[in-house]
């Protein structure tokens, strides 16, 4: 057969992997959840900027490998100028470019945040994609830890006012200065040591998903998944991962805080306020605390960061947020190179069942911490910054599991029918979607073969549609319109299966003026609602 002859090869529909398509119920569910998120974040008096997908590769920061093609974590090109740019990673270091570029003009402290979605050029898995939504909020400006605190009282408002309960979540927070002391105290201080330390606080961040043994490997050779897949693991000795298994395992299952006053169940009453001086001055938790400390020698770092817990702890505390809601501990891990201070973790307590049939917990659904080199990079003087981001995907199973995301039903739109299909007639229908709809009331005329009026029955149940609007040309010579509530139809109709019998019943139906209909479906719309609350029990 000759090629001219040859049929052309039919294209494949493949969605690529890693990635997914998102429909109408999720899309709703998540502007639903997010809008939520603002009214929170403008309360708190952040505003909103918008970054780019793209950025150029070297200001997306060093946690990226230095190689030719710097693809390792993020997707890349190069631009016509052979530059390379990336396709985001995250949106905090887009926002401390955007903070940078614009320093003369923008007012510090910076208070803003954003949603978008970022990318990873990571092997995909179960819950796992390249492609997802995150909602940020950072200050820009601010080097006191009253920024973090704040920070932290805000995550857990929010959480709170997307239906979370107290009890439900915590916020726990760390300071990245007592972390890296922890690698100091095991030999992994140092520039020289940078890599192998990113390594190692990226496998103590995977605990809530592999657990204690899982990070052990993780930290040793490395861990083989479910699929064969190995990853290389940091290569720590043994006495290594003991030492800081004494952090992420120990600390974290105690559910302790390192700041709780010893005397006092006041301690969990979330409107409890503390007062006092030092770092020691809790005997519940002097012991757990020494042992830290006795780590590092008087000058390092790590008792500074130590302070500026205690200072968190305080604020948050006298603010009325007690342990029950924003807990200090020194197991919380961020897998991000360019923290340098307080970091934290919002984490939801319930349990869930997973693919497996488990009983588990569900985990963290957002983190941050203060960040201020990320910013400094680009200025070449200090600029303090502190923010966290939430998973929007992560975040939005959580809530649908509470029940209490995606409960409310959406009606289809009232659809106007189509009965003949000359100018003038499709005119007329037309004027009477547009009349609905500048009453605020979804609508539509229809748009497929109006000759089969069957069709467009079945057409209005698949999309849900409350109400039918029919004129043909009898009602037309009337100035009248038919009017069929859907919904009331169904109810009615019972066991009535047959078309002709449910056509001739004429259940739910009534005959208007035209000049009554948008007063009429506004009407029977009101009926519907009422009779949803009723069945709902409100």
């Amino acid at each position: 057969m000759s090629d001219k002859n040859k049929k052309p090869q039919k294209l494949k529909a493949r969605l690529p992997r890693g990635f997914v398509d998102r429909e109408a119920a999720d899309i709703r569910a998540a502007n639903q959840m997010m809008e939520t998120i603002r009214e929170v974040y403008e309360r708190y008096g952040f505003d909103p900027i918008e970054t780019p997908l793209f950025e150029y590769t070297d200001a997306l920061g060093k946690f990226l490998p230095d190689s030719d093609r710097p693809n390792e974590g993020v997707f890349s090109l190069q631009d016509d100028d052979e530059q390379w740019m990336s396709l985001r990673y995250d949106l905090t270091a887009p926002m401390a470019r955007h903070v940078a570029e614009n320093f003369q003009e923008i007012q510090l402290p910076f208070r803003t945040y954003r949603a978008g979605y970022v990318f990873r050029n990571e092997k995909p898995g179960p819950g796992r994609f390249r492609q997802f939504m995150q909602f940020d909020a950072d200050t820009v400006g601010a080097p006191g830890v009253q920024s973090d605190a704040e920070m932290c009282m805000m995550m857990a408002d929010t959480l709170e006012a997307l239906g979370i309960k107290r009890g439900d979540y915590v916020i726990r927070v760390n300071n990245r200065k007592v972390l890296d002391g922890v690698m100091d105290a095991i030999g992994l201080g140092g520039e020289e040591n940078a890599g192998r330390r990113l390594n190692v606080l990226r496998a103590i961040d995977k605990l809530d998903k592999f657990g204690p043994e899982g990070v052990r490997l993780l930290l040793g050779e490395g861990r083989k998944d479910e699929s064969g897949d190995f990853t290389k693991g940091a290569g720590l000795a043994e006495d290594q991962i003991n030492k800081l298994e004494l952090f992420y395992s120990g600390v974290g299952q105690s559910a302790q805080d390192l700041f709780k006053p010893a005397t006092d169940a006041a301690a969990q009453d979330d409107h409890s306020v503390v007062n006092a001086d030092g770092l020691t001055s809790y005997p519940a938790n002097s012991i757990q605390l020494a042992g830290y400390l006795e780590l590092f020698d008087a000058q390092h770092p790590a008792h500074e960061g130590f302070k500026e817990l205690k200072a968190i702890s305080d604020l948050v505390r006298a603010a009325g947020y007690g342990t029950k809601r924003i807990r200090m501990d020194v197991s919380v891990v961020r897998g991000l190179e360019y923290y340098t201070g307080p970091v934290y973790e919002a984490e939801l307590t319930f349990d869930v069942t997973n693919e497996k049939g488990e009983k588990v917990v569900f985990g963290s659904v957002g983190g941050g911490g203060r960040y201020d080199g990320l910013v400094s990079r680009f200025m070449g003087q200090p600029v303090p910054a502190t923010g966290f981001s939430i998973g929007v995907s992560r975040l939005m199973t959580a809530l649908k599991n509470l029940g209490k995301l995606g409960q409310d039903e959406v009606l289809g739109p009232v659809l106007v029918t189509v009965m003949d299909g000359d100018v003038e007639s499709m005119g007329r229908y037309q004027r009477f979607t547009q009349q609905l709809r500048a009453e605020g009331i979804r609508a539509e005329m229809y748009q497929g073969n109006w000759k089969k009026f069957g069709n467009q029955l079945k057409y209005a149940d698949r999309r849900g549609a409350p109400i039918a609007i029919i004129q043909g040309g009898d009602e037309r010579a009337q100035g009248v319109v038919q009017i069929k509530d859907l919904i009331e139809g169904k109810r009615l109709s019972g066991e009535i299966t047959d078309n002709t019998e449910w056509r001739e019943a004429r259940v739910a139906q009534e005959v208007v003026a035209e000049a009554e209909l948008v007063g009429k479906v506004k009407e029977i719309l009101a009926a519907q609602a009422e009779d949803r609350r009723r069945a709902k029990g409100v």
